[in-house]
Order: structure tokens, then C-alpha cells, then sequence
């Protein structure tokens, strides 16, 4: 297996979400009211899984590995705008945490922004994903050996395996700290 293999199967899993996400919009735009359970369930997925475990893979790992090939400009721009893309993710999921929290506050107004930002994650992640699947990923395998890839592969699993300690060591943490 390619060490993409893993990334584009949690391509498919991140597809299911935003899928999900769709449906709560039209949910939302229909009866005028947020699900504020479903947009903290939504902002964690992507913060924990879309973000920290895959895109912390793409750029910690495949990404590294890339930096040291002597790839095309069209290559090398492409890469440089999934890493913007990856950051304009964060904030606009930052954003829609942000106006979730207010409307929890009771402001009413802050529904516009949640709509808005739920819409742009909609709109964004097929879009990015289809840019990595089809004109990235596949591609930029070609500047690596078996063994490099091999070697990729295996640090990819190594990083799933200390994300889940990461993640419930965060959640003591926090869980912790609530109690100070």
C-alpha cells in the first residue's frame, strides 16, 4: 500500500462528516435553529480527526518527506496551497465554535454565522480533498523510492498509534483542569 493509502481512506470517512454537516444545514436553514450538540460534535471531528490526525500526517510526514524532493513548481505551489487551505480550515472551524458559543449565550443573531461557516466547510472539503485525491497525492509518489514510502507508511502508523494516547491524555488534561 501507497502511504497515501491511509490518508485518502480517511478521505472517505471525512466525506461522511461533511455529508452529515450538509444535512444539519439544511436543517438549520429550514426550521431556523442550530443543533449546538451536533456543531460541537462537528468542530471536534475536525479539529481532532480532519486536522490533528490527518492533516498532522499530510504535513508532518508526507509533506516533510516532499520538501526534500527536487518536485516541479506546479508541484511545489500546489502543496503550498493545501498547507493555506489546511489553515483556512482551522479558522473557519475556529469561527464557526465562536458563533456556536454565542448563540448558546442566547444571541440569536449569531445563526447567520453559523449557517455561514458550516456552509463554507461544506463547500471547501470536497473541493480540497478532490485537489489531494486527484492532482497531488498519486503524482508526488512518483519522486520516492519503495523504501521511502515503506518507511512513510510505517511512520504514519506510528503517528495513529500515539494520536489515540494523545488524544485521551488531552482529554484528562482538560477534564483536570476543569476541577482547578
Amino acid at each position: 500500500m501507497l502511504p497515501i493509502g491511509p490518508l485518502m481512506i480517511e478521505h472517505r470517512l471525512i466525506e461522511k462528516m461533511i455529508k452529515a454537516m450538509e444535512n444539519e444545514l439544511h436543517r438549520m436553514e429550514t426550521e431556523g435553529t442550530a443543533d449546538q450538540v451536533f456543531i460541537e460534535t462537528a468542530v471536534d471531528f475536525i479539529r481532532t480527526y480532519a486536522d490533528r490526525c490527518h492533516h498532522g500526517k499530510e504535513e508532518d510526514i508526507l509533506f516533510r518527506e516532499l520538501e526534500e524532493k527536487a518536485m516541479s513548481e506546479e508541484y511545489k505551489k500546489t502543496m503550498s496551497e493545501l498547507v493555506d487551505e489546511h489553515r483556512w480550515g482551522r479558522e473557519t472551524t475556529r469561527e464557526l465554535l465562536e458563533a456556536k458559543e454565542q448563540y448558546q449565550q442566547g444571541k440569536v443573531e449569531a445563526l447567520p454565522t453559523i449557517v455561514d461557516r458550516m456552509a463554507a466547510l461544506v463547500d471547501f472539503y470536497p473541493k480540497h480533498i478532490e485537489k489531494e485525491d486527484k492532482r497531488f497525492f498519486i503524482p508526488v509518489m512518483d519522486y520516492f523510492t519503495q523504501q521511502e514510502k515503506d518507511a512513510m507508511l510505517k511512520e504514519e502508523h506510528e503517528f495513529d498509534r500515539q494520536f489515540a494516547h494523545q488524544k485521551y491524555q488531552n482529554v484528562v488534561s482538560e477534564a483536570e483542569n476543569r476541577f482547578k
